[in-house]
């Protein structure tokens, strides 16, 4: 299940690019709070402590925002598209009880029968869970199926709670047997032929020289 996470954070008053690379400079991160109809607060977080926090998805942080607590659930978070370094988060305003769609990742556990691979089709699942007790992954057991096995995402188990939001019919794993691939083998052997015709080709091109020789002698 997802943590349920305190941060202290502090109101912004600065904006712009200019103020956002500021406070990103003193290892803090600027955010945005939003939702259930309140007014956008603009507030900085803790740099590291957050990065950490955010390594896993659907994070709900308790905000400590200068004595005022608030839940909020981790909506977008922007980054640097070369550095990675985290730029900026949007958060939306939850409430205990209150439940919410997300994205949960799928993880496969176990091994198909010998031979074969699964195919992970989806990586994540649309369900709808309680805000404060968000799965963190939703576990699909691949131990023993063959080939042709297929599961779909009616067919995984979810949580106490948690309904699913994705179309129960698509496809979330197949299991196939890997191709060989035959592609050099065939193009080596069409090269060795075309090679051999030519060598055929350039020895009948030969004679006729041999004979205009003669008949000059």
């Amino acid at each position: 299940m997802s943590e349920n996470t305190r941060l202290a954070a502090e109101v912004r008053t600065s904006f712009g690019k200019g103020a956002a690379r500021k406070i990103r400079a003193t290892d803090k991160i600027p955010a945005v709070i939003y939702g259930h109809g309140t007014a956008p607060r603009h507030v900085t977080l803790p740099g590291h402590e957050t990065a950490l926090l955010l390594r896993k998805k659907n994070v709900v942080l308790t905000l400590d925002i200068e004595g005022d607590e608030q839940l909020a659930l981790v909506k977008d978070v922007q980054k640097d598209p070369v550095r990675q370094l985290i730029e900026h988060i949007d958060l939306i305003v939850i409430r205990k009880g209150e439940k919410v769609v997300v994205d949960v990742p799928v993880h496969l556990e176990g091994e198909s029968f010998a031979g074969t691979i699964a195919m992970l089709e989806h990586t994540t699942l649309s369900v709808e869970a309680e805000a404060t007790h968000i799965p963190e992954n939703l576990v699909v057991s691949i131990e023993g199926l063959e080939e042709g096995a297929q599961i779909h995402a009616g067919q995984v188990a979810l949580p106490k709670g948690t309904t699913l939001v994705t179309d129960p019919e698509a496809l979330v794993v197949v299991v196939t047997v890997p191709q060989l691939d035959t592609t050099s083998d065939a193009d080596g052997s069409a090269d060795g032929a075309a090679a051999g015709e030519g060598a055929e080709a350039a020895e009948g091109g030969e004679a006729p020289a041999e004979a205009g020789s003669e008949a000059a002698e």
